[in-house]
């Protein structure tokens, strides 16, 4: 089964509307090598209706309107490739071609898609569900960072694209765990793999410098990395924190992965089967 790219498409699974809908910067593939079609595919599996908008026009609201609004949130990813890498090459060209644009023509990713694809939600839906951001570009952004293409240390990509939640690394597990969450009428922000803003420090966090320090102090910046670096290990990571702006950038440590206890198929059945969640069986 694809996942609805259209009304029509909507209409004829029997559904009324969706719950989720992913926006990707690349063509919509319905392959396990491609990031957002997998985590869709985990979403449709634990019950949620999903929808796709793959490199919406960012010139209009015709595309980004095309499946109405979520009943739980936005998905944003800038595709398989840090849409910043997909578009120029390290000397700062433009790349004519795209792997993952039809036709191979690089004319439908936006620098800094992410960013570009929230601000395109906020624009035509006011007040609309959270966005959630994922994927390589929002996980490589998530705390302050250099840029090579500004030359500058920015700030997480969290702030800068006004977005509600950042779910970073495989995140499998955590997105279904906020669908989960924002279902129930649930606060997310005690999922483990995820970043949200926050006016104070949660207890038990560890403080990173803050950008402004970061972005003055070269000094301020390698230990930031070093201390951010010392918290990846799932089983031994603390919660973090760094102030942006007057809010703090909060990430929850990275989710245990334990596949000896775990119950979750392999991409392959994902993507090819069908979960019946009473049996925990997979039809294919």
């Amino acid at each position: 089964m694809f996942l609805p790219t259209t009304q029509k498409e909507v209409k004829e699974l029997g559904w009324d509307g969706l719950d989720i809908i992913l926006i990707t910067g690349d063509a919509y593939i319905d392959s396990p090598f491609v990031g957002v079609a997998v985590i869709g595919k985990v979403l449709l599996n634990a019950g949620y209706r999903v929808g796709i908008i793959a490199q919406p026009d960012t010139a209009s609201g015709d595309d980004i309107r095309r499946l109405g609004e979520p009943r739980l949130f936005w998905g944003v990813t800038g595709g398989c490739i840090d849409s910043m890498v997909a578009n120029h090459t390290a000397t700062g060209r433009k790349r004519k071609q795209d792997d993952y644009t039809p036709g191979n023509v690089n004319n439908r990713r936006p620098d800094r898609a992410t960013i570009v694809y929230s601000n395109l939600i906020r624009t035509y839906f006011k007040k609309t569900r959270p966005i959630v951001l994922g994927g390589i570009e929002a996980s490589l952004r998530r705390v302050a960072h250099y840029d090579f293409w500004s030359d500058t240390i920015r700030r997480s990509i969290l702030f800068d694209a006004k977005a509600d939640y950042l779910v970073y690394g495989m995140a499998d597990r955590s997105i279904v765990e906020c669908a989960d969450c924002l279902a129930a009428g649930g606060d997310p922000r005690d999922i483990r793999g995820i970043c949200y803003a926050s006016p104070t420090i949660p207890e038990g966090c560890l403080e990173l410098p803050s950008f402004n320090k970061v972005a003055q102090d070269k000094d301020a910046f390698t230990e930031m990395f070093h201390r951010f670096y010392r918290n990846t290990d799932p089983m031994t990571a603390l919660p973090l924190a760094q102030i942006q702006d007057t809010r703090y950038l909060i990430q929850t440590p990275p989710l245990i992965h334990s596949p000896a206890k775990s119950s979750m198929p392999s991409t392959t059945c994902i993507m090819n089967g069908t979960f019946t969640p009473t049996t925990g069986n997979w039809v294919m």
